[in-house]
Order: C-alpha cells, then structure tokens, then sequence
C-alpha cells in the first residue's frame, strides 16, 4: 500500500500556507520585528513545522523572493543562439527581467529586504547571495555569447551587472525608494531597448 502521496499534499499545503503568513507578517511588521512564531501562528502550524522546512528567517526570505520571481516568469529563459541576432535575444531576457521588477509583491518585498539589509550589513550581503541565482540567467547568456566571440568580455559577472544597473535605474530603484509607479509597456519597452544597445554598444 503506497502511503506517500497524502502525506506530501499535506506538506505542499503547510508549505504554501507558511510562505503566505511569511509575507503578511514580512510587509505588516518588517524584517526584524517578524518572527518565526509569528508565522507559525498565522500559518496555522507548529514553529518546528516552519523550522522544517525553512530553517533560518533568512532563507524564508529568500525562498519568498524565489516564489515570486517564479510567478511573474513568462516561461523559461531563453539560451543564447547563435544563429539568431544578439539584439533579440537580449531583450528577450530583459523583459523577462521586468517582469518581475514590475510585480508589485516583489517590489513590497523588496522595500523589506532593503530596510532590513540597511540595519544588518552581514544579513544584506546574505541575501544578495542567495538571490544571486536569480541574476544568473544574463549572466550565462553573456558567457556563451562571449565564448562564441560575439561579446568581448572577460568578466560575465560585471557586465550582468551593469547591464541590469541600466534596468533598474528606472524599473527598480524608483519604485521602491520613491514610491514611483511601475512602468508601463511602452516605457518597459524604451528602457530594454535602450540598455540592450548600450549594452552592446559596449561589448559586441
């Protein structure tokens, strides 16, 4: 008799239910004023029932992060061709990117994470670790088109990073310092048209 199925329904359930009182209590009391009995409580489970599947506040967090970038994903991202023109692709994943920076949720969170990092250096550069493989999809895109000879880089990492500085300047850093409006489609479509050819005004 095979038991395993309901048992795991039941963790994908309490799971889901400690993600969702994570953000409430996350955008309601803060970073450091939410706890993880708080949550517990709110979700409805025991606190080493949130410790079993998360175990730090911090890798919560992260995993809250993870889910909403999940959720505002449009399908998987696209490797890079080389057949087709680097242009296309880039914006491609650039809309990918803004996508996500345009999910109010993730943009709450965000404001969370910040005001938190600010407090805590060492926990700041803790959860830039764990979301760093969120920033992985330009990262690796660059390194094959720079492996194929069509990006001159020696430094994926740093041109990612530049290249999603160009983005955010207008797309993230406005929303959540200043309260601005996210884009609409046409000013997302200037700002990845406009980084993608700086971009490769720069490296191709």
């Amino acid at each position: 008799m095979n038991t395993s199925h309901p048992p795991l329904r039941l963790t994908d359930r309490k799971r889901a239910a400690i993600i969702e009182a994570a953000i409430e209590e996350f955008l309601a009391a803060g970073f450091d004023a939410t706890s993880m009995d708080r949550i517990a409580a709110r979700a409805s489970v025991s606190k080493r029932t949130v410790y079993n599947h998360f175990p730090s506040k911090e890798v919560l967090f992260a995993a809250i992060l993870r889910q909403l970038w999940e959720s505002s994903d449009t399908g998987e991202a696209p490797a890079y061709s080389a057949a087709h023109p680097l242009r296309a692709q880039l914006l491609q994943l650039l809309f990918k990117k803004l996508g996500l920076l345009n999910n109010e949720a993730f943009l709450a969170l965000a404001r969370v994470a910040i005001a938190a990092g600010i407090h805590s250096p060492e926990r700041a550069r803790e959860m830039v670790t764990r979301m760093g493989e969120r920033e992985e999809d330009l990262t690796v895109w660059i390194r094959a088109a720079a492996a194929d000879g069509r990006l001159k880089t020696s430094d994926p990492v740093y041109a990612s990073h530049q290249l999603q500085a160009l983005v955010k300047a207008f797309a993230f850093w406005p929303q959540v310092t200043m309260g601005q409006p996210p884009l609409g489609v046409d000013e997302q479509k200037h700002v990845a048209e406009s980084a993608a050819d700086m971009f490769l005004a720069r490296y191709a």
